[in-house]
């Protein structure tokens, strides 16, 4: 048995707990992980709130799409992207539904190598929102000596959009408060505080204008103030104000109703983020570690959308 978080009805964070689940020996192409980090998203906690369903025979709900940790057992044909997979691997698994857990049992396509130069918690908090900045970045489009508007810079998909824009050789104006901007200069983004005036703040730092744009937050500022500056709305893509960004003609970017859920994109971008952070390219930071036992906790956290970074799950 393993401790898991679950969701036991709809609503908020208060419908979580832990409770104990069988883990079963992984067939053929599976491999069994101790979890040692699992990264939290917003994706988690809608799961739960009833924005896709509020269906009974769902529950309860198990929690979670990734996690490092060190490979238990192998199925006889356990081979991931990277290759083979062995027990004692460490590993990061993306997609991993169920991931809040002690253990976990996962297909080997989802296992890749964990890069040694990140602790466990830069690890289980990697993939998700790196696999959307990379998914973004090539919807929109951009290329060396572009400008692109970061909105929601300091969040945990932003800070990782914005270190693979500098790499691109693109200029990055990145919306955060101003308590974030010195982390986001040592990036190399220029930082601009959002709110009232914020495409006057925008215009005067890339007075040559705005190519592409990123909504990463949601909010009705972050598409307005992209159509505004920038020409092709083409080039301007939401990972999370569908209503708005649907209105504006703009892309909407995962699994909601004409949405592009970019799968190849992102099972391709799983490699390609190990590599750049193995190679000491990629600043993962972690606004904060929660016990399993206080995914609650680390629930309102997010929700709350304050956070620099990402917030992990430890056993």
């Amino acid at each position: 048995m393993s401790e898991a978080v679950v969701a036991g009805a709809y609503g908020g964070p208060e419908v979580l707990s832990v409770i104990d689940v069988a883990v079963p020996e992984p067939e053929p192409s599976q491999v069994r992980i101790t979890v040692r980090a699992a990264g939290v998203n917003p994706f988690d906690y809608k799961v739960y709130s009833g924005i896709f369903g509020a269906d009974p025979e769902r529950l309860p709900l198990r929690l979670g799409v990734e996690a490092a940790g060190v490979v238990t057992a192998v199925g006889a044909d356990a081979v991931g992207p990277a290759g083979p997979i062995a027990v004692g691997d460490e590993v990061i698994a993306y997609h991993a539904p169920g991931a809040y857990a002690a253990e976990l049992v996962v297909p080997a396509s989802s296992v890749v190598p964990k890069p040694v130069a990140l602790s466990w918690e830069q690890a289980g908090g990697l993939l998700a929102a790196g696999v959307t900045a990379v998914h973004t970045l090539e919807t929109i489009g951009l290329s060396k000596g572009e400008t692109v508007l970061i909105h929601g810079a300091a969040g945990g998909v932003g800070l990782v959009a914005v270190q693979l824009a500098v790499a691109r050789g693109a200029t990055v104006v990145a919306t955060a408060s101003r308590a974030k901007h010195d982390l986001l200069q040592e990036l190399g983004a220029m930082p601009v505080v959002y709110g009232p005036g914020l495409a006057d703040r925008v215009c005067a730092m890339a007075p040559e204008g705005v190519h592409a744009a990123a909504d990463l937050v949601g909010t009705d500022e972050a598409v307005d103030v992209s159509v505004e500056l920038v020409p092709d709305r083409l080039r301007i893509a939401t990972i999370a104000g569908y209503e708005r960004g649907a209105r504006a003609g703009i892309k909407l970017l995962g699994g909601v109703p004409g949405g592009d859920p970019g799968t190849e994109i992102r099972e391709a971008a799983r490699l390609q983020l190990t590599e750049t952070a193995a190679a000491g390219r990629m600043h993962i930071v972690i606004a904060d570690a929660y016990p399993l036992r206080e995914a609650a906790a680390a629930h309102r956290e997010i929700k709350a959308g304050h956070t620099t970074g990402k917030i992990v799950l430890v056993p």
